[in-house]
């Protein structure tokens, strides 16, 4: 996918630059099924102008909002995803145009529409949002959104 970097929700536009985002999701464990069934993913942020990148690891949750809209079988989901993110930036301490994060683990929580658009193609929007949540000195956050194609495997 392609997301606008720092997008200003949820906080200041400081940074700048579009990211490539890269994400895979796995189906959920039997284990999982207490809480829902949320599928494992695993992904990057990827800041092409050189500022802040991450990687992150956590669960997502979703669920068919319409289905057989246009034809049988496709649908349009909902996501709802929760976990960590390690980030590249800058911690307590930053020049100007960048932000202090805080710590350089730090939650990581998104939201994503789509349309499933054959069994094995998905287009959505994404909105993703990492931060410490006050939990360190600084905690400036990112917001980052955008779109994705989604290919099954």
């Amino acid at each position: 996918g392609s997301l606008g970097h720092d997008v200003g929700f949820l906080g200041d536009n400081i940074e700048h630059g579009p990211d490539i985002n890269v994400e895979m999701l796995f189906t959920s464990p039997d284990l999982l099924a207490i809480i829902g069934s949320p599928r494992p993913h695993i992904g990057a942020d990827i800041n092409t102008s050189g500022e802040t990148s991450d990687g992150y690891i956590g669960l997502t949750w979703g669920i068919s909002v319409i289905q057989n809209l246009f034809r049988p079988g496709d649908y349009i989901f909902a996501n709802g995803s929760l976990g960590a993110a390690y980030q590249d930036g800058y911690i307590d301490s930053a020049p100007p145009g960048r932000k202090r994060l805080g710590s350089p683990v730090l939650f990581r929580e998104s939201a994503e529409i789509g349309y499933q658009v054959t069994p094995v193609i998905s287009i959505s929007a994404i909105l993703d949002h990492i931060s410490n949540a006050n939990l360190g000195r600084h905690n400036a956050g990112i917001a980052s959104a955008g779109g994705r194609v989604g290919f099954k495997f």
